[in-house]
């Protein structure tokens, strides 16, 4: 586990979004610092599925908690359409969000509600020599900076899947909406 520099400094009771891309440690950067809040995973399948049929169970589940901490919601773009309950959430209980996702262009995509000024923005990159106990130069250069490439002992094959299907993929899914 890494030390990571980003912090919510200055967050007070704000709402915040986190992007970043794939494997930069957003996950668990939230829940090391957040271990006691609510969190909705939307990579688990139940979680999704729950909330794709009924949107409004979000505000019903985050009312009936009584946790002082924020509401993590992992993975957000995969539902753009909570973020209208997570608006009225913040508007009309003064509820805390953090909301996590590696792609913000498929909510602006689904035209979805941005939250309008409710939410400050954040951004986590890859790891910086700081955060790396026993920072190797040698080993960043040929590694790669994203936590699981790093410690590799064979980055390449992950280097490799990386590009193959993320950084291909999402270059061709912006190219179909520029055409």
């Amino acid at each position: 586990m890494y030390c990571r520099e980003q912090t919510f400094s200055n967050i007070d009771n704000e709402s915040a979004f986190l992007w970043g891309a794939r494997q930069t440690g957003k996950s668990t950067l939230l829940r090391t610092l957040y271990p006691n809040a609510l969190y909705f995973d939307l990579l688990l399948n139940d979680q999704f599925d729950r909330f794709l049929r009924n949107p409004s169970l979000l505000r019903e589940t985050v009312e009936a908690d009584n946790s002082a901490g924020p509401v993590i919601i992992d993975e957000i773009q995969r539902l753009p359409s909570l973020l209208n309950e997570i608006h009225w959430l913040i508007a009309n209980r003064n509820k805390k969000f953090i909301l996590s996702g590696s792609s913000p262009r498929k909510i602006l995509r689904a035209e979805a509600n941005l939250l309008g000024g409710r939410a400050l923005r954040y951004e986590l990159y890859p790891l910086i020599f700081k955060e790396i106990p026993d920072f190797d130069l040698t080993r960043a250069l040929n590694n790669g900076l994203l936590p699981r490439h790093y410690l590799s002992k064979n980055p390449g094959r992950l280097i490799s899947a990386y590009i193959g299907s993320y950084l291909r993929d999402e270059i061709i899914s912006e190219a179909r909406i520029h055409c």
